[in-house]
């Protein structure tokens, strides 16, 4: 019986496939990577010390990085914000689309009263710091030297 051969055209389509196959297995493992590292990043935006850090740097005097973090706004979109476990970072993202925010995070005063204002949403998150908005938090959940001068007792 004669030995069947594969047509050259055969083989050479095949070891095509195994380049184009070890590409994509490369590609999706780099793209997962870079997925990774942005969703990090981008979540690292939620903590002011951080922008003050890099503001202080010198990142944001680097048109690439400011065309960074234009190109990282995809993460607002629903498919890719739902990752997100810190939402301020994305709100941070926003902030830091402005020029005069990014100058303002290299001073340390200011990375302190955005700190203090972050702090103070998370601590009462239905309270406008302004006193525009007259929702108080529970008492529950007023700190003790409040509560003691509303009168309640803890």
């Amino acid at each position: 019986m004669a030995e069947a051969t594969v047509p050259s055209s055969v083989e050479a389509t095949t070891q095509d496939i195994d380049i184009q196959n070890a590409r994509e297995d490369s590609s999706s493992e780099f793209m997962k990577e870079r997925f990774e590292v942005e969703l990090e990043f981008v979540q690292c935006l939620a903590n002011p010390w951080y922008i003050n850090i890099i503001a202080q740097q010198g990142y944001f005097d680097k048109p690439e990085f400011v065309n960074y973090l234009k190109y990282l706004r995809y993460w607002k979109r629903p498919e890719y914000a739902r990752f997100i476990v810190y939402p301020h970072a994305l709100a941070f993202l926003d902030l830091l689309q402005s020029k005069e925010f990014r100058e303002n995070m290299k001073k340390v005063d200011e990375a302190t009263r955005v700190h203090e204002l972050q702090y103070h949403h998370w601590r009462w998150p239905n309270h406008d710091i302004d006193g525009a908005d007259q929702v108080e938090p529970s008492d529950a959940a007023k700190p003790s030297s409040v509560a003691s001068t509303t009168g309640i007792d803890s």
